[in-house]
């Protein structure tokens, strides 16, 4: 750099860091307050995300989104523009965090594979640094960059937040926090040694649907829970007994290689590495990846639930590529102290729990249901909205005994900043995460039609060993953990 530039550069930042926090108004602080995050995977919830933690620069004009995404199949038309609303549906889930003018951290590097798909986004925050490979973004800023934000598809979750987690930064990633169990471990133990501030992107655990949930199943409002049964309506993209889009040249500002990362070499489509990717095995981990850390994590909560010891599955056709269109799994929790036994039912594709005879006819029902010896309280994803069955008149909310964290973006940074643990931690995601995971090792296992025994502390499936080889992936050569 040139002496004049060097100059002017460090006068320039120096009068910056010293900007009073009231002259950048409210909800801004001063620069020298500010984390700054890398963000990685920004063209459908990784923007959303970006977009809840800090104020675009510019106005994000979806309409400059140039990569057109072709599904292939007449029942997903529409899909697109579903995908570029999951940025403002999310910022209506978040509380104060639907608030278009905050700015907790600054956007100092954005990386992704696509800038033709992305490049909304990457518009709106023009004073970001710009790349294609998150790796060379960790080389080039490793002493610049106080935390990362990840959402890239399942597959290259773990592999990127270990790096940066031996690097010394805070890491967000969303769910699930890994697409097989073993790189979940690895995590939640990589998070032990270095120490570094963790969260999963599960919005749902840190609002107030899930805590009065937790309360009002701890006060023994319905009595002993013994069952639940939660339902998505996922898959809203292609699985089943499919055939992978036939193969298509790779645009030139298209990264394929660093979108694989660790999976294996196949053909590119566009058809599949834009949100479809949640369909295939080899990226995705279907509607429990997608949907079970909203619908599970309060149930987890609520019935301190640990991991499952019998768990099984039954689903329509699917093939080695395709997770199936629709499942339903059972989980077996044993008692807890007090607490009974518990039996947990998912339901996607269509599938649903029968409706209880109790639930009157002017009410739908929502995506979790508990069962209790004294009646039922069920709720909608992310914990929200909690609704006893049959409704009671005159009802008195049990007494408000948990603290109510900041929505997990805002927890998220100010953890970093007080040197404290974020609210849904690895620790605490970890296990979320491998019940969640379970599901789909049970679904590869049905065929040996039995119900797999799980021992959780030697990670093992003890009735099936052939079951055992769904816990950890083979990685493509020259992709590791850190």
């Amino acid at each position: 750099m040139e002496r004049r530039n060097f100059l002017k550069t460090m006068g320039a930042a120096a009068a910056f860091t010293i900007v009073p926090r009231h002259v950048l108004g409210n909800g801004f602080m001063a620069p020298s307050d500010t984390v700054n995050l890398a963000a990685i995977g920004v063209g459908s919830q990784g923007g959303g995300d970006i977009q809840n933690i800090a104020t675009p620069d510019v106005p994000i004009d979806r309409k400059n989104q140039t990569r057109s995404v072709g599904f292939g199949f007449s029942r997903y038309a529409g899909l697109t523009r579903r995908v570029e609303r999951r940025a403002s549906d999310n910022l209506m889930q978040m509380g104060d965090a639907g608030r278009r003018e905050f700015h907790y951290a600054n956007i100092y590097a954005i990386a992704d594979v696509d800038w033709g798909y992305a490049g909304h986004i990457l518009a709106g925050y023009p004073n970001a640094k710009k790349y294609y490979d998150w790796r060379e973004m960790l080389e080039k800023d490793r002493n610049s960059i106080d935390a990362v934000l990840i959402a890239t598809p399942d597959h290259n979750h773990a592999l990127i937040a270990s790096h940066f987690m031996k690097a010394g930064k805070a890491v967000f990633v969303e769910k699930p926090m890994a697409k097989t169990i073993h790189e979940c471990r690895y995590l939640a133990q990589l998070a032990k040694e270095t120490g570094v501030v963790t969260q999963m992107g599960n919005q749902g655990h840190n609002i107030e649907g899930t805590y009065q949930t937790q309360e009002w199943i701890k006060a023994g409002l319905i009595g002993d829970v013994t069952e639940v049964h939660m339902w998505s309506n996922r898959p809203a993209w292609p699985q089943g007994y499919l055939t992978r889009p036939a193969e298509e040249p790779i645009p030139e500002d298209f990264n394929y290689d660093v979108w694989l990362g660790p999976a294996p070499k196949k053909p590119f489509a566009l058809g599949f590495t834009h949100f479809n990717w949640r369909g295939l095995w080899d990226y995705g981990t279907g509607a429990m990846g997608d949907m079970g850390a909203h619908t599970f994590d309060a149930p987890i909560l609520a019935l301190d639930l640990g991991m499952p010891t019998k768990i099984q599955a039954t689903t329509s056709p699917y093939n080695s590529e395709y997770l199936p269109l629709c499942e339903q799994v059972e989980y077996y929790f044993p008692a807890r102290g007090k607490m009974p036994a518990v039996k947990v039912t998912w339901s996607d594709g269509g599938i649903k729990p029968f409706r209880p005879n109790e639930l009157e006819e002017d009410r739908a029902l929502r995506e979790c249901l508990y069962v209790g010896t004294k009646g039922m309280i069920m709720h909608g994803t992310h914990g929200a909205s909690p609704e006893l069955i049959p409704l009671k008149k005159n009802f008195k909310e049990p007494k408000k005994t948990l603290a109510r964290p900041d929505n997990i973006y805002v927890d998220f940074i100010n953890a970093i900043k007080e040197g404290r643990k974020a609210k849904n931690d690895f620790e605490i995601s970890s296990k979320l995460t491998e019940i969640m995971l379970l599901t789909n090792i049970a679904v590869l296992s049905q065929q040996m039609n039995t119900t797999l025994e799980y021992d959780a502390e030697k990670m093992q499936i003890t009735n099936l060993p052939e079951a055992n080889q769904f816990f950890k992936s083979e990685y493509r050569e020259g992709w590791s953990l850190a």
